[in-house]
C-alpha cells in the first residue's frame, strides 16, 4: 500500500521545484504561439480574399490546420518544463486528465474529437457552402470546437464538431472553386421542349456570372400537371450563386414567354368554412 509520503514523494517528482520552472520562458512561448495565430488567421484569409478562386480555398483551409500545429507545438514545448516527464510520469498524467476531462467536458470534448476528425477527413473546409440541418451557408472559419457558417442573409451560425456523428452534411462544392446552381421552371403541357431548352440554354450562356469552362444542363421530367424543367449552369465565383439564379430565372421566364409557353400555377387548397 502507498503511504501518504510516497504519494507526496511521487507528487515533488512528477512537477518540477519552482525554482526550476522558467515561467518566463513559458510566457514567452504562450505570447510567441498567440501572436504567430493571430498573424495566421489575418494574413491568410487576407491573401485569400485577394488571391484566385482557386488558390483562395487551400489558404483558408490552412488557417485550422496551421493554429492547430502552432498549438501542440507550444503544448509539447511547455510541459517538460513544468513536469519531470518519464514514461511513468507520462502515464500519470494522460490518465488523470483523460479522466477527469472524460466527466466534465463530455460534450466539448466529443466536438474537439470531432473537430480531429474533420480535419482528416475533411468533410467541410473554409470557403465550402455547407448544408447542415437547416442552415446552409459559406464555412467562413474552422475553430477546434465548431465551425462558423455565413448564411445568404449575413447571419452567423456556429455548428459544433459534434454534428458530423448525427446529422447530415451536404457540401456544395466539396473544395472545388465552384457549385452548381439551379433554376427550376415549371410549364404547362402544350408546348415546343426542343425550344424551351435551347432557350434556356441561351438564357445560361449569355448570364455575366457564368463560368464558362463548366458544362450548362437543362433537364426536364414530366408530371401530371406539365413539365419540370431544370437550368444547371456554374458560376464563375460561387458568392455569386444566389445573383446568378436570379439572373437565370428572370431571363429564362423572359424567354419562356417569348416561346408561347404558358407557366403551370401551383393550385391551393381553399379554406375550409
Amino acid at each position: 500500500m502507498a503511504t501518504a509520503q510516497d504519494v507526496q514523494d511521487g507528487g515533488v517528482q512528477l512537477v518540477h521545484s519552482l525554482q526550476d520552472i522558467r515561467f518566463w520562458e513559458i510566457g514567452l512561448i504562450v505570447v510567441g504561439t498567440w501572436a504567430a495565430i493571430w498573424l495566421v488567421r489575418s494574413t491568410f484569409p487576407y491573401l485569400a480574399e485577394r488571391g484566385p478562386s482557386r488558390l483562395r480555398l487551400y489558404l483558408l483551409a490552412a488557417v485550422p490546420i496551421a493554429r492547430l500545429v502552432l498549438m501542440v507545438l507550444a503544448i509539447v514545448w511547455i510541459v517538460p518544463i513544468v513536469f519531470n516527464i518519464t514514461l511513468q510520469n507520462f502515464l500519470v498524467i494522460a490518465g488523470a486528465a483523460s479522466v477527469a476531462i472524460g466527466f466534465a467536458f463530455k460534450d466539448y470534448v466529443s466536438s474537439l474529437i470531432a473537430g480531429v476528425v474533420a480535419l482528416v477527413e475533411r468533410p467541410y473546409r473554409p470557403g465550402d457552402w455547407v448544408k447542415v440541418g437547416s442552415d446552409y451557408g459559406e464555412v467562413r472559419n474552422v475553430g477546434l470546437r465548431a465551425i462558423l457558417l455565413q448564411t445568404p442573409d449575413d447571419n452567423a451560425v456556429t455548428v459544433p464538431h459534434s454534428t458530423i456523428w448525427t446529422d447530415r452534411i451536404t457540401n456544395a462544392n466539396d473544395g472545388a472553386g465552384t457549385l452548381q446552381c439551379v433554376a427550376d421552371f415549371y410549364l404547362l403541357p402544350r408546348h415546343d421542349g426542343a425550344l424551351v431548352r435551347a432557350l434556356l440554354t441561351d438564357v445560361a450562356l449569355t448570364s455575366p456570372y457564368l463560368n464558362y469552362g463548366k458544362s450548362i444542363r437543362v433537364v426536364l421530367h414530366e408530371e401530371p400537371w406539365g413539365t419540370h424543367y431544370k437550368l444547371r449552369a456554374y458560376p464563375f465565383d460561387m458568392r455569386d450563386q444566389f445573383a446568378f439564379v436570379s439572373d437565370l430565372t428572370v431571363r429564362g421566364k423572359l424567354a419562356i414567354a417569348d416561346a408561347g409557353a404558358m407557366e403551370a400555377v401551383a393550385l391551393t387548397p381553399s379554406p375550409t368554412s
